[in-house]
């Protein structure tokens, strides 16, 4: 599986302005705001980089369906179902 960024790289400090009632309970219960930020933000870089990936092979993925879609695969004359 390839990963979405490097995770051996240094930790980097940065000021983040954020809901002060959503931090303050976040704080309460202890969670671990780099940590969570981290996960929540892999998430949505790896959601952005996929919507650009089809997005730049659009064309690619169409003509391989319509390829597909006119002649079939060519394994169909082995499946047994």
């Amino acid at each position: 599986m390839t990963h979405t960024y490097n995770y051996s790289a240094p930790k980097k400090p940065t000021n983040l302005s954020i809901n002060s009632d959503l931090l303050a309970k976040a704080k309460d219960l202890k969670l671990n705001l780099s940590a969570t930020l981290e996960i929540a933000l892999a998430e949505q870089v790896q959601k952005a980089e996929r919507a650009n990936w089809l997005k730049q092979n659009k064309a690619a993925i169409e003509a391989s369906n319509k390829l597909v879609e006119d002649n079939g695969l060519f394994s169909d004359s082995y499946r047994t179902l």
